[in-house]
């Protein structure tokens, strides 16, 4: 097509209403995912919970209907009804059809939002099908729906009588917008939810899968708040003292809360929130609470000479086993980037550290059994540091790498170029062997790793210094672990884990997950690891032969080839020539990767607490209740 040399106004298009929305969805949700079909859910969620936190609704229900539609009714004062100014038409349309219309931009209406750009409503409906609303008002029952991503149907109609007030949204969301799904998965829905009930006490949310014909209800209400989800994410990691400890507080309009308890592990796991959204990056409000916790703590162990008055603990001594909810509530919050992971306000740093300094001082000084607790914790963790801090010179790289040192032969690629070069993470000196006959070694490095790694969930960090394989891994990657990494020193911009398709590779790439979720959480979030899929079949016939990476490829292939052929099932990596390996599982023309992804971090940490820590119990009903899903043991 012949392009226009002359650029004037007319080349310029304007969008008009929600037309944006549906030209560019990714700008306001994100994605057309997965995840994006969930945000949907959540900014119509956004709205009751702003509706309770204003004090006029105590009850949310979220229901999936058939055809996965979405409801979400609340009992609040329902949408306002009455002829808006501006717009000439009612406020619940205008609220669905104008982008920045809402009640959360200084009119009075909400104190607090979750909802950052007042764009919640107007953009599901944008991005529906059809979306319709019932509102519960002044003893009248009002209805308005949508059709085709925000067009009117039926403009707001009185349709009867009520006795009860609040507001039912339903939509269905525009399978030509989200064509990679349209079929909500009722564990996220359900995680998040449960979530939302922790982080604001008292309210009620109920969650009711309906697609089925076995019904699915779950009901959230936690008067306790974050101090019952302390205890809900400590359950399975042994708490070394029983009270939680929980402080609250106001200041220049912002609440504060704060919940937090020791447990018996190495890992801190602090969790912050700001109007509900979790802040994974975190912010000025964790720096306020790690600056008066340190504090605190390093005052009360020299007023009661457990250090010298010219001794100190590290931040990471403090934090050692601790498990902490920080939320607050921000009539204007401030993000640092798009995303709403970051908190960015820094009035709320002061306002933090003097809500947990004045009552957690109180705290210690009548809990002194509690005090010395964490106080003893904190010095283990301290000499701990200090014996690590010698192993861990050897794991940092000092200059070129020096592959002899390294106990797992390292077989390094000759590029120097981290966004080229590719390290596969092997089990075993067989698969090892034929990953490096088969390896294309200008840009595959290959590190073979002996035996089960440790488990870092159950181990100190000085142990995990003096571990030949994880020291072998952290300085082959070369960009240091914890507070230290540097992603701009990473050697590879892709690092695979390669094991076998059996319950021992399985187990192997499960202990590789924790440690790099617990130590290098960075490489995940940098989308730098990968998890490789080996085919588990081949099915030959004469000199034809396919590979099946699946039950229904060999169920195609026996298809394909009719009968008298053979199959043989790979149940180790050392079973394949270099040949195959390369072929099957590391040329990038043909290989399938699986790029490794934390859609929640706070779920993350629960699961790899269950399965990798010392609680049997959680693990075992865990594994009876999904028994069940279970296909291919040995897979």
């Amino acid at each position: 097509m012949e392009q226009n040399k002359n650029y004037t106004a007319e080349d310029i298009q304007v969008l008009e209403g929600l037309e944006a929305v549906r030209k560019r969805p990714g700008m306001y949700i994100g994605s057309t995912s997965e995840r994006g079909l969930h945000h949907l859910v959540w900014e119509i969620v956004d709205n009751s919970i702003d509706e309770a936190l204003a004090g006029f609704a105590k009850k949310i229900v979220v229901k999936i209907l058939k055809d996965n539609v979405i409801s979400v009714e609340d009992d609040g004062r329902g949408l306002p009804v009455d002829i808006h100014e501006k717009t000439g038409i009612s406020a619940a349309e205008t609220i669905f059809t104008v982008l920045h219309a809402g009640g959360k931009f200084g009119g009075g209406a909400y104190k607090v939002s979750g909802g950052l750009h007042g764009v919640g409503a107007s953009v599901v409906n944008a991005l529906s099908e059809w979306l319709e609303v019932d509102v519960h008002k002044n003893n009248e029952q009002y209805f308005i729906r949508f059709s085709d991503g925000g067009n009117i149907e039926q403009s707001l109609t009185k349709v009867g009588t009520t006795n009860k007030t609040g507001t039912i949204v339903r939509f269905k969301a525009d399978a030509s917008i989200f064509k990679e799904t349209t079929v909500y998965n009722f564990e996220t829905l359900n995680t998040r939810i449960r979530q939302l009930a922790f982080l604001n006490k008292g309210i009620e949310i109920e969650l009711i899968d309906e697609r089925n014909d076995e019904i699915l209800v779950r009901n959230y209400k936690y008067d306790g708040g974050i101090k019952e989800y302390v205890a809900y994410l400590n359950q399975a990691k042994n708490p070394v003292h029983d009270e939680i400890i929980y402080v609250e507080g106001e200041e220049e309009n912002i609440q504060v809360e704060i919940a937090l308890q020791y447990n018996e592990s190495f890992n801190a796991n602090v969790h912050s929130f700001c109007n509900n959204i979790n802040t994974h990056e975190g912010g000025t409000h964790e720096e306020g609470f790690r600056l008066a916790l340190s504090r605190i703590v390093n005052q009360y162990a020299r007023d009661k000479k457990y250090l010298k008055s010219d001794e100190s603990f590290a931040q990471d001594d403090v934090k050692e086993g601790l498990v902490a909810i920080i939320s607050i509530k921000h009539p204007n919050p401030q993000y640092e980037g798009q995303t709403k992971t970051k908190l960015g306000n820094s009035e709320v740093r002061k306002i933090v550290n003097n809500v947990l300094k004045d009552q957690l001082e109180r705290f210690f000084l009548e809990n002194p059994a509690v005090s010395k607790i964490i106080v003893d914790k904190a010095l283990m963790a301290s000499k701990a540091r200090l014996a690590a801090k010698k192993a861990r010179e050897l794991t940092r790289r000092k200059g070129a790498l020096e592959i002899s040192s390294l106990p797992g032969k390292l077989a390094d690629c000759s590029s120097k170029d981290a966004s080229l070069s590719e390290l596969f993470i092997v089990e075993g000196d067989s698969a090892g062997g034929s990953a490096k006959s088969g390896r294309n070694s200008t840009y595959q490095a290959i590190l073979p790793l002996r035996g089960k790694v440790l488990n870092v969930e159950k181990a100190r960090l000085e142990k995990i210094f003096e571990n030949n394989e994880i020291r072998s891994l952290i300085t082959a990657l070369g960009c240091g672990i914890r507070d230290e990494i540097d992603l701009e020193k990473i050697r590879y911009h892709k690092i695979v884990i390669m094991t076998d398709a059996d319950v021992d590779g399985a187990h192997i790439r499960t202990l590789l997950l924790t440690f790099f979720f617990r130590f290098m959480k960075p490489i995940i979030d940098g989308g730098y690891l990968y998890i490789a899929q080996p085919p588990l079949y081949k099915v030959s016939k004469g000199n034809q032969f396919v590979y099946a990476y699946n039950n229904d490829e060999v169920e195609q292939a026996k298809l394909k080839f009719g009968d008298k052929f053979n199959i043989q099932r790979y149940k180790g990596l050392g079973e394949m020539n270099a040949e195959q390996l390369w072929e099957t599982t590391m040329d990038p023309q043909n290989r399938v990767l699986i790029q490794v992804e934390i859609e929640d971090a706070l779920e993350a940490d629960e699961v790899f607490t269950m399965l990798m820590g010392d609680d049997v119990a959680p693990r075992r009903e865990f594994i009876s209740e999904n028994a069940v899903y279970v296909k291919n043991l040995d897979i």
